[in-house]
């Protein structure tokens, strides 16, 4: 589990292709990897790794060809700047929210507009994502916690800080480009709660449950 809070920036120093696999070797950069093992779990721009290897400036790791299907990490190149965070402890500030690493989806930034020294930018997610997400609510956008500003259809606004700006690649990110989605994890067990229950529909919200909680005189 992670915070969706920054602890550094690294960069991909090596990619080597094993059939369909990739191994990543990650630079750190400022990450303190001295309380770090093998086999432990680190979030590379929100995808939960395992470092298979340490090294004196970084890790490297496995990917398989699911994970490379499903991230952004399938597209990655040697240089390319990524958040990093080691999991949480429970002597961990919760600075940001709880976090899995397990990349739901791939959106892609649709526009981009600086508001004072921040910036602000409207995510569009896979369709199949857009009814987890509500406003005042969190997203982690490439391992970064996120408060959802707004909501329209199947997109999403955030503003990013000035310090999250610098700390992050989310800085550096313009119109097209895609990041990786994790929604909130209550928002799934929730549906999948009342998906069990018979009171939501793999469509939506039911009748019954709009009556049941006054929404509808039946």
């Amino acid at each position: 589990m992670f915070t969706g809070i920054i602890q550094a920036l690294g960069k991909v120093e090596g990619l080597t292709r094993n059939g369909a696999d990739v191994r990543l070797r990650i630079a750190c950069g400022e990450l303190d990897l001295t309380t770090v093992t093998v086999g432990d779990s680190i979030a590379v721009s929100g995808v939960c790794l395992t470092a298979i290897a340490l090294h004196q400036d970084g890790f490297s790791a496995d990917v398989s060809v699911e994970t490379l299907g499903c991230t952004t990490l399938g597209a990655v190149r040697l240089g390319d700047a990524v958040n990093l965070e080691k999991a949480l402890t429970l002597a961990t500030p919760l600075g940001g929210h709880l976090v899995s690493g397990h990349v739901d989806g791939v959106a892609e930034v649709k526009h981009r507009r600086e508001v004072g020294q921040s910036v602000r930018y409207v995510v569009e997610v896979p369709a199949a994502l857009a009814r987890y997400i509500a406003a005042k609510g969190s997203v982690c956008v490439d391992g970064v916690s996120l408060t959802v500003n707004g909501v329209e259809g199947g997109a999403f606004e955030v503003n990013i800080v000035p310090h999250t700006l610098r700390v992050t690649t989310l800085g550096v990110l313009n119109e097209g480009d895609r990041v990786n989605i994790e929604v909130d994890l209550m928002a799934r067990y929730i549906e999948r709660l009342l998906l069990d229950g018979g009171s939501v529909t793999p469509e939506g919200v039911s009748r019954e449950l709009l009556a049941r909680y006054g929404f509808l005189n039946e």
